[in-house]
């Protein structure tokens, strides 16, 4: 698609809008779902806990642990989470869904809080931790791991299809300014050939050039301003039709 280069730098100019308007809506879509969709995961997580809470009071005051033991297993692999476990109030381990064993870093930590924080576990990977407290923290807490990778991945399919949508969007505006910028250029590629076959002084095919000198825009004018000139200023087509410019 050839592009006169009266307009060349019109279409670089469009393409220049239309990558700065796709970069930067991208990059605010991609912050907006990240944190939205982070959030909606700790959320989630937070609500799950705070289940386990309420429903483990009465197990926990029954001391019994294998049910408890079993409540927190059907949690675990919903929604990103990678381990649950509680503790009492003196931070003493009661049920885990660790395998084999509670990782040492777990154990150095203060399992009192309920704060949410991030770990990384040596063997397991990067993890945010959310809690919830049991009876107020009287009875304990409920502490549930999500696993980043398995959220990140997540997230990065959600952003994905909005990339797509924002990359075909913006192919399609280049394609269709470029093609807009090509109509628009068209008269005036036929009014610059009219000129020169004008200039050489030699019969012109008129009826080649009819829808332009029909025109009713800029292009239209000056095609008929060139014909004008052009009868004017050759004796020999004084007795042609002038064709006259139109205001």
């Amino acid at each position: 698609m050839k592009i006169t280069k009266l307009f060349q730098k019109t279409v670089f100019g469009i393409i220049a809008l239309f990558g700065l308007i796709g970069i930067s809506t991208s990059v605010l879509s991609i912050n907006a779902v990240d944190s939205h969709l982070f959030r909606e995961y700790e959320s989630n997580s937070k609500g799950n806990a705070r289940t386990i809470a309420n429903s483990s009071v009465d197990i926990i005051l029954n001391r019994d642990l294998s049910t408890l033991q079993s409540l927190i297993d059907q949690f675990v692999g919903n929604e990103g989470i990678s381990y649950i476990y509680i503790t009492n109030e003196s931070g003493e381990f009661l049920a885990h869904t660790f395998v084999p064993g509670i990782p040492q870093s777990i154990i150095d930590s203060d399992v009192t809080k309920t704060d949410t924080v991030q770990r990384t576990i040596r063997g397991m990977g990067d993890f945010v931790e959310v809690a919830s407290p049991i009876l107020a923290g009287v009875a304990g807490a409920v502490h549930i791991g999500m696993d980043l990778k398995s959220v990140s991945m997540k997230i990065q399919a959600a952003i994905g299809a909005q990339v797509y949508l924002i990359a075909i969007v913006f192919f399609i505006g280049i394609f269709a300014a470029i093609w807009f910028v090509n109509f628009a250029s068209k008269p005036i590629e036929m009014l610059q050939s009219y000129a020169v076959d004008l200039a050489k002084h030699e019969p012109v095919d008129q009826e080649k050039y009819r829808k332009l000198l029909e025109r009713k825009d800029e292009a239209g004018d000056l095609a008929r301003l060139y014909q004008y000139f052009s009868t004017v200023s050759d004796p020999n087509k004084l007795g042609e039709p002038s064709g006259t410019p139109s205001a």
